[in-house]
């Protein structure tokens, strides 16, 4: 009697990645009195509302000045438990003349404290100045002081990083290189880390989501594509009409459930 085969094991479910979307900061006069906050809602509590409307915060505070670690451990308490922030990088540590002299700044940003966000820290946004060129010594080696155990995000907006050459010397590190959706800025569309970092900034205030409906379809199903490979995705409505990001937000967020 022929022995019966076994039935083959079904192929392994690709993990699909998780997508986050939020805003930049969350203090801001024009998201008050119903805009975005509720009316008469304390100054205290708006962290709190913010991190339940959306799934990520970009905090840019960070970028203009140092931070105190009970300041991180108070962020993270106030937000729920699959909350998530990216981190802007000082400011000390990404306009430089050479990139290569920002490694006393760039220890003295992460002794201040943002590993106490613990599971609620997510990428580190490094942005550099529209006038920085492409050098791609200096890249390298700025790659290299970036320190291990972070997820890194660079933000480059000067057209002559659409350089081939950038794109393994990001995957080296694992840095993901920031798609930004700008007038000026180049739109650099390359996956070179486990994780992907989009900052949507063309929002307009003549529309009551930011973006126009076939607009927010359009970068969804870019989300879920990228999302589709395994990568986690970071996406920021940020700039542009900065009173429509919340909307902009909540919006993308409806069309990704």
């Amino acid at each position: 009697m022929t022995k019966a085969k076994k039935p083959a094991a079904a192929p392994a479910t690709a993990k699909t990645g998780k997508i986050r979307v939020g805003i930049g900061g969350w203090t801001f006069e024009p998201w008050r009195g119903g805009v975005f906050f509720p009316k008469k809602l304390s100054k205290v509590r708006e962290l709190e509302f913010a991190s339940r409307a959306v799934t990520s915060i970009e905090i840019n505070g960070t970028y203009y000045s140092s931070q105190k670690p009970q300041t991180f451990r108070k962020w993270r308490e106030e937000t729920p438990d699959d909350f998530v922030f990216s981190v802007k990088a000082s400011r000390f540590m990404v306009i430089r003349k050479d990139l290569r002299d920002a490694a006393e700044s760039i220890d003295r940003f992460f002794d201040s404290g943002v590993a106490e966000l613990d599971k609620k820290l997510g990428p580190i946004l490094w942005q550099l100045a529209p006038t920085k060129k492409f050098d791609e010594e200096e890249i390298a080696e700025y790659l290299g002081l970036m320190p291990r155990g972070f997820q890194h995000a660079l933000e480059v907006r000067n057209p002559s990083f659409n350089d081939p050459k950038l794109w393994p010397l990001l995957k080296a590190h694992n840095v993901a290189l920031v798609r930004a959706d700008h007038e000026t800025y180049p739109d650099i569309d390359q996956d070179t880390a486990d994780f992907s970092y989009y900052r949507l900034q063309r929002t307009q205030a003549d529309i009551e989501t930011g973006y126009a409906a076939k607009d927010l379809d359009r970068w969804a199903e870019v989300l879920k594509t990228r999302a589709a490979t395994g990568n986690d995705v970071f996406c920021y409505m940020i700039s542009g009409a900065k009173e429509r990001n919340p909307a902009a937000a909540q919006a993308m967020l409806e069309r990704l459930k």
